[in-house]
């Protein structure tokens, strides 16, 4: 889940380390650290860590701690090194999702992965849902999908925004979950339109040159998945 990851003029090495990433999280489910960056760039670790700093700067990842670059790789949407709620489990690969809207939409990205086991519980009564999504058609499924954080401050704590898109098994749950946390009502959606937000919001994320969707790109997404409101910033 992001909505403005990265700027289109990013120098060689940085792309080469973001593209590198990528692929280290697509081929190994996990985290590439900054040894096995210079291996597959030819930079330095020393500039792997400040390429990934800019990178964070820059939300094109997330690293831990202050995001000098010396913090681990936390997530590389729709990709996360910490388990938020969704594992991914592919022919040979085991993702963490790092949210609803990037478990689905992992299939989406990887053309060696039509489909793949998405699996969670639900935050408000602990039963476990799984479903196989593919990129043919939105799976089966009455669940509901609650968002917590609006569009425009997804950035203002991203671990935080991710970890709080999460599946239901109603809406009666969310209901439920709302009243016992405390927290307030953000979005809720149908399993269809979480995987219509998910399909093809990440095209293009694992090659040289991904370059971010600028505002009116977002909402025409959004609009088309048959999101609206404020929420989204429509």
């Amino acid at each position: 889940m992001t909505t403005n990851e990265s700027g289109p003029h990013r120098s060689r090495p940085d792309e080469d380390v973001r593209v590198a990433v990528y692929a280290g999280f697509a081929r190994t489910g996990r985290a590439p650290g900054a040894g096995e960056l210079a291996g597959a760039t030819g930079v330095t670790p020393g500039e792997v860590r400040r390429a990934l700093a800019r990178l964070h700067a820059a939300r094109a990842l997330v690293l831990d701690g202050d995001g000098d670059g010396d913090g681990a790789i936390v997530m590389a949407h729709p990709f996360s090194s910490v388990p938020l709620g969704f594992s991914v489990m592919g022919r040979e690969t085991l993702w963490w999702g790092g949210c609803a809207w990037d478990a689905f939409a992992v299939p989406h990205l990887l053309e060696d992965e039509p489909e793949v086991l998405v699996a969670t519980r639900c935050p408000g009564c602990g039963a476990p849902h799984a479903w196989s999504v593919g990129r043919a058609a939105p799976p089966p499924g009455d669940q509901v999908a609650h968002f917590l954080v609006p569009v425009a401050h997804m950035w203002d704590d991203v671990v935080r925004t991710c970890s709080h898109q999460r599946l239901f098994c109603s809406a009666g749950c969310v209901d439920g979950w709302l009243a016992r946390t405390g927290l307030p009502r953000g979005y809720v959606m149908d399993v269809p339109t979480l995987w219509r937000l998910a399909r093809g919001w990440y095209d293009g994320r694992l090659a040289h040159g991904y370059t971010r969707r600028e505002p009116a790109g977002a909402a025409a997404h959004f609009a088309g998945a048959g999101l609206d409101g404020p929420f989204w910033g429509l």
